[in-house]
């Protein structure tokens, strides 16, 4: 059975779920990191690096993506896990 793939938000390039991380916004309107990957909620994925969070970052891709706003302290977590894998 094939996995299911997902687009990063950043770089808009199409990946196995299972690479991805996937970030969540929460009935309540709060933004998190969905480790086990599932949360219930509106999703979006990014990639696992510091380069794509960054663009997502830039180009405020979580905002559109969840349809709320994302906060510094999300992406800082984002690279610290990021920093953590490797």
């Amino acid at each position: 059975m094939r996995e299911p793939a997902r687009l990063c938000v950043a770089c808009r390039t199409s990946t196995r779920k299972s690479d991805l991380i996937r970030l969540v916004r929460t009935p309540e309107g709060e933004v998190i990191i969905d480790v086990k990957k599932r949360c219930e909620g509106r999703g979006a994925y990014i990639c696992p690096n510091e380069a794509c969070i960054e663009l997502a970052r830039k180009k405020h891709s979580l905002d559109r993506a969840l349809r709320c706003h994302a906060s510094d302290d999300i992406y800082d977590s984002l690279k610290g896990m990021v920093h953590e894998q490797t």
